[in-house]
């Protein structure tokens, strides 16, 4: 029993980093959108795709949290899992015939900005996923902790081709940053509907 407001305080906090997660790609998806079309960038767009999944994802935690049915989780997880797939293979598709056409995209210092603060403010939110859930031996926060640090990532590796775009004209940094995107989630997928398949 004298565990039990400890186990309150981390249950309000990983909902607090989960809130924090889903207005920031909220936000983002504004932005992103924004950004994507007047740079006509295949890997901004696809950020923004992502961020609609990871919005899908801290709800879907956020049920769990409050004590949500574990089948409804499995479907939306499912869901998130399709969701990825339907990404992984528009950005490898959308990415190939950027590149075999010669696309080029323009500057995006919109785009810049955002993806730099994202990659920081995702490895911040990660860690503090991470830290929650293992203290509260949650493994559903402890996944989308580690969701949120490949966001992180993904955003690090569109800020690397926007940049090389802008700064050395190296258009097909962009294409290629959209395929990072569909490697990881591709495997985030298979990570998903691997652990997930059940009815």
């Amino acid at each position: 029993m004298s565990d039990a407001p400890a186990a309150v305080r981390l249950l309000r906090r990983g909902r607090a980093l989960e809130a924090a997660t889903l207005g920031w790609n909220v936000a983002g998806v504004v932005v992103l959108a924004v950004a994507a079309v007047a740079a006509r960038s295949v890997a901004l767009g696809g950020f923004g795709l992502d961020s609609l999944i990871e919005i899908g994802a801290s709800i879907v935690v956020l049920w769990e949290l409050a004590g949500t049915g574990a089948q409804r989780q499995q479907r939306a997880l499912r869901l998130i899992g399709a969701a990825f797939v339907v990404l992984a293979v528009y950005l490898a598709v959308q990415s190939s015939v950027v590149l075999a056409v010669g696309f080029h995209p323009d500057r995006s210092p919109l785009g810049i900005a955002w993806t730099a603060v994202t990659a920081t403010v995702m490895f911040f939110l990660a860690a503090g996923k991470s830290r929650t859930g293992r203290a509260l031996h949650n493994p559903v926060l402890v996944t989308e902790g580690r969701v949120t640090t490949i966001d992180g990532i993904l955003a690090v590796a569109v800020l690397v081709g926007l940049v090389l775009n802008a700064a050395a004209g190296w258009w097909w940094a962009d294409p290629l940053a959209a395929y990072v995107l569909a490697y990881y989630g591709g495997r985030e997928a298979w990570e998903i509907l691997r652990h997930h398949s059940g009815a």
